[in-house]
């Protein structure tokens, strides 16, 4: 994900913890949980917990000081019972469960989530997602990377918050009253080459886990949140 060099690499590092609901007999489609993640980020940096002087604000403030980490971990049964405990807000999209925490340092992460799976989160959609609504922002996932589900949400949720940053506060409150609509999609190779020089937000992963650097998500049409209307609900 994008950083401003040294400055950042030298801040005490934070995490944002995100757990996705996965039940054995019931886990969500991949697409919708990509766009929970994505509005899960939204939900927890626009909480007024998260703003001024709200018990999140500073652990929220550290985190964005550093780089934007996020963590995406798998729970089910009592494991989401135990998670849901925890101080945080639990973001519901059609199949999917997303609970997002507030920031933690990298080593200081609460023992009910560091005992959650990490790795290998694999989720599948039933069948081709619908085009992606063009009223609102879309994040296109690149093409030419393979990411497991939870790598996925995980840089989904970067693209949304890039896209939040560039967003007038007019802007950002217009967005959260109509509940945050966005899609994700991987683009074909011709349209991610577009989006990806059109001048928007395009995350690039530094490479820590899973994938190599790159660009893995590129943001389209997110100064439309302007034209949505307040009463319209993701």
């Amino acid at each position: 994900m994008p950083y401003a060099g040294s400055v950042r690499d030298e801040a005490r590092q934070f995490v944002l913890p995100m757990v996705v609901r996965i039940e054995r007999a019931a886990p969500p489609a991949r697409t919708d949980a990509l766009e929970t993640a994505a509005r899960a980020v939204l939900v927890m940096l626009s909480d007024p917990r998260s703003l001024g002087e709200g018990p999140w604000a500073q652990a929220v403030r550290n985190w964005q000081d550093g780089r934007i980490r996020k963590v995406v971990r798998r729970a089910r049964g009592a494991e989401w019972r135990r998670a849901e405990a925890l101080d945080g807000i639990t973001v519901t999209g059609g199949t999917a469960q997303v609970r997002v925490f507030p920031p933690v340092p990298l080593d200081g992460w609460p023992k009910e989530l560091s005992r959650l799976q990490v790795s290998g989160t694999q989720l599948d959609d039933p069948g081709p997602p619908a085009d992606a609504d063009p009223r609102a922002p879309v994040l296109w996932i690149s093409p030419h990377v393979d990411m497991t589900a939870g790598k996925a949400m995980a840089q989904a949720g970067h693209g949304a918050q890039l896209a939040w940053w560039d967003l007038s506060e007019a802007e950002r409150r217009t967005w959260r009253a109509a509940g945050f609509p966005l899609s994700v999609r991987t683009a074909d190779p011709a349209h991610w080459h577009t989006v990806t020089a059109g001048g928007g937000p395009v995350v690039h992963d530094a490479g820590f886990t899973e994938i190599a650097p790159g660009d893995t998500v590129a943001v389209e049409g997110h100064h439309r949140v302007a034209e949505l209307s307040g009463s319209r609900r993701a």
